[in-house]
């Protein structure tokens, strides 16, 4: 994938964009959508955002109108300011962290 975001990155970050996308796309026919700064995963509109490559991981932010503080996969949670949106945010750094819990997420974040 050509993506600015993994510019310059390490191949242990490229591959684990790599399988966090093919895992989401097990579950539904997703595509990405690479810009200079993230990268957007949906199927009509983007519902997933890769935002940051760090040396042995990535950061994922996954956007609700509701906050579900009771998950153990989400390290932040925050509210956008002016919105009803909070931002519940995942770290990656091997693939078995993709769980059937946020597997339950990524499915959640595809219904709206």
């Amino acid at each position: 994938m050509n993506a600015g975001l993994l510019t310059g990155k390490t191949p242990e970050a490229v591959k684990l964009v790599e399988q966090f996308i093919s895992a989401f796309q097990q579950l539904a026919p997703v595509k990405a959508h690479p810009t200079k700064s993230m990268i957007g995963l949906g199927i009509d509109k983007n519902v997933i955002y890769i935002t940051y490559a760090g040396r042995n991981f990535i950061d994922v932010v996954f956007p609700f109108n509701e906050k579900f503080p009771e998950t153990l996969c989400f390290h932040k949670i925050a509210q956008v300011p002016g919105t009803t949106q909070y931002n519940h945010y995942f770290r990656m750094y091997h693939a078995d962290d993709i769980n059937e819990e946020v597997k339950s997420y990524m499915l959640k974040a595809l219904q709206g």
